[in-house]
């Protein structure tokens, strides 16, 4: 039995500036990404499924463990990330599934639709969608936010998913899943993540919307709200005051390692959960969110 009060780093951390999107290997701890803690089950065998944002943080984590659950598993990411990529693909190959690596930007509505056509081909099919590329930077009041930079927010965290998903559509069969990554903040919105807080709250909302929607057509659409995580994220998108003290805001006194939030992906896109759908999961160390 192991406690999760002390399984994982507990601030402070060091400082350790990051351009964003961040890069793995810069990270002092290093996340866990399940590279060596997750067993699989067989709960995903057959499947393929496309994770965006699967280079890094929750996305690396939850593509190493969709394939050691028998997926295939493409991954989408920013080019400035292939080695990072090519790292999570060679997990992928290790579990002994097959691996589609995919660089692009998801805001661009063209390369959406292309990352689900691309892993068509590839696979044969598409059962499992993670929504789960995100852009955050914070701001200290709002004069601060640039037009452009607000933009940027909702075109990467609300415009790619909804193309995503709207591509994906003519490919999912019943029994199919659509994964949104929202968080906390779209039920606790922080001052200093305005933009940020805006757009997640917008995917949960979508989450519920879709939900309803793809019902007739046996679709489940679910989202995971995780708390505060520990990905490059966190180094290249808050400020370094706020990088020490990072996870001391939950019960659990510490951030969440990517490894830990991989099982509630696996939950969600396995048959087992046939009844759940529009459901937001919070996974956040015991902080309570309603």
């Amino acid at each position: 039995m192991t406690d999760p009060l002390t399984r994982y780093p507990r601030p402070p951390f060091p400082a350790q500036p990051q351009s964003f999107p961040g890069q793995t290997p810069r990270m002092e701890p290093q996340p866990d990404h399940g590279e060596e803690s997750y067993r699989g089950a067989g709960k995903l065998t057959g499947k393929a499924a496309l994770v965006t944002g699967g280079d890094s943080g929750i996305g690396r984590a939850v593509a190493i463990a969709y394939a050691r659950e028998g997926a295939d598993v493409a991954i989408a990411y920013l080019p400035e990330e292939q080695a990072d990529a090519e790292a999570v693909g060679g997990w992928i190959e290790r579990a002994g599934r097959r691996a589609l690596l995919l660089p692009g930007d998801i805001k661009d509505p063209a390369w959406a639709r292309e990352i689900v056509e691309r892993t068509v081909q590839a696979f044969g099919r598409l059962d499992v969608l993670v929504n789960n590329a995100a852009f955050q930077q914070p701001n200290q009041g709002l004069d601060g936010i640039d037009d452009a930079l607000f933009e940027q927010h909702f075109r990467t965290n609300v415009f790619g998913p909804f193309y995503a998903t709207k591509a994906a559509l003519a490919h999912l069969k019943p029994g199919a899943s659509v994964i949104f990554t929202s968080s906390v903040n779209s039920k606790h919105p922080i001052p200093t993540l305005l933009a940020y807080s805006a757009t997640k709250g917008a995917l949960s909302n979508m989450v519920l919307s879709l939900a309803q929607l793809l019902a007739e057509k046996g679709i489940r659409v679910n989202g995971v709200l995780p708390g505060p995580i520990w990905t490059p994220f966190i180094p290249a998108g808050m400020s370094q005051e706020a990088v020490k003290t990072f996870g001391s805001q939950v019960p659990f006194d510490r951030p969440g390692q990517p490894a830990e939030l991989a099982s509630a992906y696996v939950m969600l896109a396995s048959d087992e959960s046939s009844y759940t759908s529009g459901a937001l999961l919070t996974v956040a160390g015991a902080m309570p969110v309603l």
